[in-house]
């Protein structure tokens, strides 16, 4: 049974792919609530950039619907590799089953997300995802 995207990989796996493919795009679907408080990814790269296009809209958490214009705005290629990010892994993956559905061939969902899935402690941050990867993030 098809994805309806290129797969899921794992924050390291994307992390690895985004740094050996220097075309490859980094894109943050979560709302500027969360890149504000929570945090986001730290490329540390001048030439790189995080693109920060929610997926929902905040407070509302409607569906953004403005995404896949925004999202061709940026001018990607229909083979480039996409990385799609969120909190957990859902959000991301809609988006690249959205993209993939208009045609770009390389969409690929972070699972895991940004925060990965609560913890025993009921918080989110410390089982899987960037953050518990280890990977460089910064903070607001």
């Amino acid at each position: 049974m098809s994805l309806g995207y290129a797969g899921d990989l794992k924050p390291r796996e994307a992390w690895e792919l985004f740094q050996s493919n220097k075309s490859a795009q980094l894109i943050d679907v979560r709302t500027d609530a969360e890149w504000s408080f929570v945090g986001h990814p730290d490329l540390s790269d001048p030439t790189r950039q995080v693109h920060f296009i929610s997926w929902q809209v905040f407070p509302s958490m409607e569906r953004n619907g403005n995404f896949l214009s925004e999202m061709s705005a940026r001018g990607f290629e229909q083979d480039q590799v996409l990385l799609f990010l969120c909190r957990s892994g859902v959000r991301s993956m809609h988006a690249a089953m959205a993209l993939s559905a208009v045609g770009y061939s390389k969409c690929y969902n972070i699972a895991e997300g940004f925060e990965g899935d609560k913890g025993v402690d009921g918080h989110r941050g410390a089982t899987g995802g960037w953050k518990a990867a280890g990977l460089p993030w910064q903070q607001g």
